[in-house]
């Protein structure tokens, strides 16, 4: 895995260089990468006496078409089993412990290299043409409600009064885009925020970026057109190593002859300058772990559906459990190390 994934790094760093060369400067770094290393930390600490069976569930990135994940690895004492969540095709490592051979402390620590790219669809100007992309055959899913992001009452009728006498897909997502923006406020302040809950958002107007995107994505699909929920971590713009106090998450949307479009309408709300720009991009300041809403677990979890899936989930005898320190961390990594290593290992 290790040659593939440091000569993926050292594609992506030249494919990123010829990009630059052809977008519009606008852009906060036209065509911009981000190579990083990343620490994802698990720790169970302690157990309550008497405990039974202990089941982890720890998401894991892949590489698709924004990003190269390589030298993936997962280190601890704990025998670990690699898996696939059927609905998403998310990944995940699943551990199954028992207390009574495997005391605690327990440890798990996965690191891995990535290089992200900036994700930009050419949205303005752009016409619907069905030629263009060819449509997926898993749409559905994108259409139909989550369990707290209802497609019916509240949220239809903010959809159809938002987009009222447009007719374009693409006009109606933008319409109801700026509505979000406009309606609610980046605020983590007093209890219900950060659950993703669509009809809360539509209430109090504030969050974080997990309500935003639940009134942007119920809003869409209300209006017919399918939106998906993706989620990962942020990584700072100013800073070139260190801690991630936590996750970060944005949506995209498919339009008929341009695919996927992504936004961001948090980071929108966050820094009006760029505004216009996270309606139909994604920066390189990420990292993405896993898709979608109302997570089903394979092997199955006894709790329910897990809301998202970035943070650990655990089972402590049969019922969830929370007794989990979690802690993340990256460093970026200069395009000349990664190239440097990656012709080092062609070498050998």
């Amino acid at each position: 895995m290790g040659r593939t994934g440091l000569s993926g790094l050292a594609t992506a760093l030249v494919a990123s260089a010829a990009v630059a060369a052809t977008l519009p400067a606008d852009a906060p770094n036209p065509g911009s990468s981000r190579v990083f290393e990343f620490k994802y930390t698990v720790r169970v600490k302690d157990l309550p006496k008497e405990s039974g069976r202990l089941r982890l569930w720890i998401p894991v990135p892949t590489s698709d078409a924004q990003q190269d994940i390589s030298n993936l690895a997962i280190k601890g004492a704990a025998h670990y089993e690699m898996h696939e969540e059927a609905e998403y095709h998310d990944h995940y490592a699943y551990l199954d412990v028992d207390p009574r051979k495997q005391a605690a402390p327990i440890e798990v620590e996965m690191t891995f290299k990535a290089a992200r790219r900036e994700n930009r669809v050419p949205v303005r100007d752009a016409a619907d043409s069905p030629a263009a992309v060819s449509r997926p055959a898993d749409l559905n899913r994108s259409l139909a409600p989550d369990r707290l992001v209802p497609l019916d009452g509240l949220i239809a009728r903010l959809a159809g009064e938002q987009t009222k006498g447009l007719e374009r897909p693409l006009d109606k997502a933008r319409a109801i885009y700026d509505y979000v923006l406009s309606v609610m406020r980046y605020d983590k302040t007093g209890e219900g925020w950060g659950r993703g809950d669509a009809v809360y958002a539509c209430n109090v107007k504030k969050g974080n970026c997990t309500d935003f995107h639940a009134l942007f994505i119920g809003m869409m699909r209300a209006s017919g057109i399918p939106a998906r929920f993706e989620i990962g971590f942020p990584l700072p713009r100013d800073r070139k190593s260190g801690e991630i106090a936590g996750y970060h998450c944005w949506a995209q949307f498919w339009i008929d002859g341009l695919g996927w479009v992504p936004i961001d309408a948090s980071e929108g709300w966050k820094d009006p300058a760029r505004r216009d720009y996270f309606f139909g991009a994604h920066d390189a300041n990420r990292v993405l772990f896993t898709r979608g809403r109302d997570i089903r677990l394979d092997p199955a979890q006894q709790g329910e559906p897990l809301n998202y899936f970035v943070y650990p989930y655990a089972e402590l005898d049969g019922k969830p459990w929370t007794g989990l320190q979690s802690s993340f961390s990256f460093t970026d990594l200069e395009p000349t190390v990664a190239a440097a290593a990656s012709a080092h290992e062609a070498a050998d």
